[in-house]
């Protein structure tokens, strides 16, 4: 049942590269074109079924089949009238006659005053068009204020190449609108046109266009600045580390080999030898941490790797949402082998606590915050809301094949583990902590440890959230790659520094405080996407609530990975650091 499940996810996952092949047509051949959504520019989670809004129907509706991707991304794809066969030139065809009434009138007035745009799928193609018009110069001396005006004519152009679809795009002709600024009773007829050209462009690079925002001179420059940034931040941290070590810390452990007593007393660390390696306390959610902060940065480096492979592109509709269930689903086993194991290492029973806590640390708050809005998405009848049918599909696959991989993950992390590696013997009685200044408590060493990483990588965290919450599409993996791993790399260095200087004024409560130092930036994350928010044009209950719970989601998730990734850097340096130590 397991290896079915596992072939079921593959599958899922590499479907959508799979029909990824170039499919050719002869001149008047149907080409298959579905709409898709409707829904305000400003607004990316408030979008609505296309037939939600009065536009011409078929008689009967159907429903393209949808990957799970497509159904979490939103997508409800459906027949349509328009008929755009290829090659094929058409001139004001006649869509549709209908009568609008007053109530229809008002919707489409309202849709065109929130920027209302429409998106369809021509060939696996996305395009975009606006449903109408606001012409704000009609204030007049009747102060009647604006006028709004809905397109009845829609003008395709579509390119090919040869026998293959390169590109297709869509807009409404300001010369055949309708006035909706009153609310009366209209008869309209919407037409539509088509007009092909022939293009040289290949088929491999029919996607490019989409990235063309993302690859523009200036905002190339920009993010590559945001790359330099990142490495001489690190250039700087490692000259830190490199005067750290070459000065102080080599002396201190020269005083120590010596043992000379009167220049003992001027080595702080030294003293706390015997508490450096004591258990935490809340060892089985600390564990959990480990595990579940383990399995979110595995997840993040598999998407790279799927990107790099070219699984993972611009609009490949629902891949990306596919792949990251998919994944996560299959390193659940990270997750239950890193907490167990680790757990015992330090007590032989119970570890079965650490691995339930790494299964629902993270999962929990998501599945809460998904309830949440999925709640609300219902309740306002957007395409957000995920269907029962999706519910059940992803449960069961969680069941079946999450929860058994986190037990064996834990099963293989008890029975396999290691002894602990503790350079330095840990003393029976805990030595009492000295008074500290405030610039040496938790507060002070969690605004430096996260200030200085996110300030190296917030022009490329402010494309991710465009990408997630705007129209901009990021296409340069390579670019995201390298400050992803200027973040870690970061991240890492830094929680190096802040764990000897805390060590140096004998404070030997390290391990807790290496994972708030390192997942604080994403404290400073989550206040960069309250500025996006208010500095955005979104609004509206249902998208305010969707953009606090999801960035809250990626920021708690940043903080799991950069927290487990700080102490794991801490306790690789304690070790080195006290195994040139005699001990007491």
């Amino acid at each position: 049942m397991g290896i079915l499940n596992l072939l079921l996810l593959t599958i899922t996952l590499f479907l959508p590269l799979l029909l990824l092949s170039a499919t050719a047509y002869n001149v008047g051949d149907h080409v298959p074109l579905f709409v898709n959504k409707v829904g305000p520019l400003h607004n990316p989670s408030e979008t609505y079924q296309y037939y939600e809004m009065p536009f011409c129907r078929p008689d009967r509706i159907l429903e393209k089949k949808e990957t799970l991707g497509e159904v979490l991304n939103g997508d409800r794809l459906a027949n349509a009238l328009y008929e755009l066969e290829f090659a094929v030139n058409k001139t004001g065809v006649v869509l549709c006659n209908r009568k609008l009434d007053r109530g229809n009138v008002a919707k489409f007035r309202a849709a065109i005053m929130n920027d209302f745009y429409f998106q369809m799928y021509y060939d696996d193609l996305p395009f975009w068009a606006f449903i109408g018009k606001v012409e704000d110069e009609s204030w007049g001396v009747d102060g009647k204020g604006p006028k709004y005006f809905l397109f009845k004519h829609v003008q395709f152009d579509a390119l090919y190449n040869g026998n293959q679809v390169i590109e297709i795009r869509a807009f409404g002709d300001p010369s055949h609108v309708l006035d909706v600024t009153e609310d009366v009773d209209l008869d309209v007829e919407f037409i539509y046109s088509v007009l092909w050209n022939d293009i040289s462009t290949p088929y491999k690079n029919r996607m490019d266009r989409y990235s063309q925002t993302s690859m523009m001179p200036i905002l190339r420059k920009t993010r590559w600045f945001s790359c330099v940034n990142s490495i001489v931040m690190i250039i700087l941290i490692m000259g830190l580390l490199a005067v750290l070590f070459m000065r102080h810390l080599k002396n201190d452990l020269r005083k120590w080999s010596v043992g000379d007593e009167e220049e003992d007393k001027e080595v702080g660390w030294k003293y706390i030898h015997g508490d450096v390696f004591r258990c935490p306390t809340n060892l089985p959610v600390f564990c959990a941490v480990l595990g579940s902060g383990t399995q979110l940065l595995t997840l993040v480096f598999a998407l790279f790797i799927l990107a790099f492979l070219g699984i993972l592109y611009p609009y490949n509709r629902g891949a990306l949402s596919t792949a990251i269930f998919a994944v996560y689903t299959l390193t659940s086993a990270v997750a239950g082998y890193s907490s167990a194991s680790f757990y015992s290492q330090f007590v032989e029973t119970g570890w079965q606590r650490s691995i339930l806590l790494a299964g629902v640390l993270f999962t929990g708050p998501f599945l809460f915050t998904v309830f949440i809005l999925n709640s609300l998405a219902i309740y306002f009848g957007v395409t957000a809301a995920l269907p029962f049918g999706t519910i059940f599909v992803i449960f069961v696959i969680y069941t079946l094949v999450a929860i058994p991989l986190f037990a064996l993950g834990g099963m293989v992390g008890h029975h396999y583990k290691s002894e602990f590696l503790a350079t330095s013997v840990t003393k029976k009685y805990r030595r009492e902590i000295p008074s500290l200044p405030w610039y040496r408590k938790i507060p002070a060493e969690m605004f430096l440890g996260g200030l200085l990483p996110f300030s190296a990588t917030v022009l490329e965290f402010h494309h991710l959230c465009a990408t997630i919450w705007g129209y901009k599409i990021s296409t340069l993996p390579t670019i995201l790659f390298i400050t992803f791993a200027s973040l870690v790399i970061l991240t890492a260095m830094l929680s190096v520094c802040l764990t000897f200087f805390q060590l140096a004024v004998e404070d030997h409560e390290w391990w807790w405080r290496s994972v708030l130092r390192g997942g604080s930036t994403a404290i400073f994350m989550f206040a960069y996407c309250i500025y996006l928010y208010f500095k955005s044009n979104m609004s509206g209950v249902l998208q305010t609530f969707f953009f606090f719970g999801y960035s809250a989601c990626m920021c708690y998730a940043f903080f799991l990975m950069l927290g487990a990734l700080s102490f794991r850097a801490s306790l690789m340096f304690v070790r080195h650091l006290y195994r040139g130590v005699k001990s007491e």
